[in-house]
């Protein structure tokens, strides 16, 4: 097994720390002089929800789930309204919603609308609910967005539908890859136009997975399939002048960015399309970002997976290019194991700590750029949001989240520009990162003892703010106070807990 350079080492085990009472002040050192990547952003996707919520709930209910996602404003007591991502995913439909029924889909909300009909013709008004949720996240400060797309427009598919035959082939006709890639890039152009560009469009999506089932759309991807479809993308936003970069290959799991041992034809994206003495390299594509984007699905359990698929994962991108970076930018708690179950929508502490622990050892040891959340507006029964609504396509209850409020604790602090820096020290049940930037010094511990503990913070000074994402109502990412650095702070049980110092 590879073994990357440890930043961070961390004990996890069950000992009297984790069950019982604590005495022991467990030490760690900030080290800002030691820096690793840059952080771009933290985000989330609008996809299934926002293209009604967006659209047909009051606007009271709507500007407060995006008050909780993009506001960087604190109430009199100084506790944050949001969670201030800095990045918004858009999904451009394959239409499926104009389908209605025959789509087969059955679930009206993972149905989406396209702009472009069989004919051609485009309509701007399509997507309605997203492009309000869009503004509203720009009128909060965010300037990074993401068009992603799981499937081409059905009227350019093999089979007429959003999702696929079996098999792993593209549902896409052959003689449509340049009606697809000139649709995507007309797209950007348009957002363009009004203000409103994408950084990056996505075109494929999971491409590890058949997607032949019903349930949503989708579409399988073979690596000279989307090397082909990029080269055509490439060539269409090249002819329309746009800026918007591309995105690839959002594989469904990291290890299918490096395992040699992964899905046929569909493995290895790293090397398939980044080593210049591969047959798929596109990175001299004047449009291809440097990077590799992937989700962090089935890698999370057993724990070990969690730091040993990471390092492999950081050592592959130095070995080839230190240059190309990796964007983390799907996750939700997908997972059904013995730790956490992703069925059952559960508002509390538990899952946020989970979704924490994930974020922390794709920062540390995969040294992710970026960490991207799936749902931003959930109706659904499950772990799969941070605000969450009544399944009501009309109206109903919005409802923050703790798995919200943990994923504060480094999007609202941990801003774009920050560089992650070297901390060391252990403790059981307890896990520290720490960045860089803008004249502060952003520490963030997850405890998962059910106790309090004590740590010290050496190599660091001046005044510290803190705020605590724990069990019950008063602790969503709760402001405690300022105080000077001193040789020990604590950390509620069961929590995740923010450190600004400057």
């Amino acid at each position: 097994m590879l073994k990357a350079p440890l930043i961070l080492v961390v004990l996890i085990s069950c000992t009297s720390a984790l069950f019982g009472q604590n005495t022991q002040t467990y030490s760690f050192t900030i080290k800002p002089e030691k820096t690793h990547q840059i952080i771009h952003n933290f985000g989330a996707s609008d996809a299934w929800s926002i293209q009604y919520f967006g659209k047909n709930w009051p606007a009271e209910k709507r500007n407060q789930a995006a008050d909780y996602l993009f506001s960087t404003e604190v109430d009199e007591d100084g506790n944050p309204l949001g969670i201030g991502l800095t990045l918004w995913r858009f999904n451009i439909g394959g239409g499926t919603a104009e389908l209605g029924e025959k789509s087969e889909i059955p679930l009206l909300w993972r149905r989406a609308e396209s702009f472009i009909d069989e004919n051609g013709n485009y309509d701007w008004s399509k997507q309605a609910g997203q492009q309000w949720f869009m503004n509203a996240a720009m009128e909060r400060g965010v300037d990074q967005f993401v068009a992603f797309s799981n499937t081409p427009p059905v009227h350019f598919t093999l089979n007429g539908k959003g999702f696929s035959e079996p098999g792993d082939h593209a549902n896409l006709k052959p003689d449509a890859y340049d009606d697809f890639a000139e649709f995507l890039a007309t797209v950007a152009l348009h957002f363009d136009s009004l203000g409103m560009p994408f950084d990056y469009i996505s075109p494929v999506n999971e491409p590890q997975w058949n997607w032949d089932n019903n349930k949503q759309e989708g579409s399988s991807w073979r690596n000279e399939q989307i090397y082909k479809l990029v080269n055509h993308l490439n060539e269409a936003l090249v002819a329309n002048g746009s800026d918007t970069k591309i995105e690839i290959p959002e594989a469904a799991r990291q290890i299918d960015l490096y395992s040699a041992g992964g899905i046929k034809n569909r493995d290895r994206q790293l090397y398939r399309f980044f080593d210049p003495a591969s047959e798929y390299y596109i990175g001299d594509l004047k449009h291809v970002a440097l990077k590799v984007a992937a989700h962090s699905y089935f890698t999370t359990y057993p724990p070990e997976n969690l730091i040993e698929v990471r390092d492999s994962l950081r050592i592959h991108i130095d070995q080839l290019n230190p240059d190309i970076e990796f964007w983390m930018s799907e996750y939700c708690l997908l997972e059904d194991n013995e730790e956490v179950k992703g069925p059952g929508r559960d508002l509390g502490i538990d899952p946020a700590l989970y979704l924490a622990k994930v974020i922390h050892h794709d920062l540390v040891y995969a040294q992710s750029n970026s960490w991207q959340w799936w749902l931003g507006v959930s109706p659904f029964n499950y772990k799969d949001g941070l605000v969450y609504i009544t399944d009501n396509i009309t109206d109903g209850d919005v409802y923050d989240s703790k798995m919200l409020w943990a994923l504060g604790n480094y999007s609202r602090f941990v801003r774009p520009g920050m560089h992650m820096i070297e901390v060391e020290g252990e403790a059981p049940g307890i896990y520290l990162s720490a960045f860089k930037g803008n004249g502060e010094i952003i520490v963030v511990a997850i405890n998962e003892n059910k106790v309090e503990q004590k740590i010290g913070l050496k190599g660091i000074s001046g005044s510290v703010k803190k705020y605590v994402t724990a069990a019950g109502d008063q602790f969503d990412l709760k402001y405690v106070g300022e105080f000077e650095r001193s040789d020990s702070v604590n950390l509620t049980s069961r929590s995740v807990t923010t450190f600004v110092i400057k």
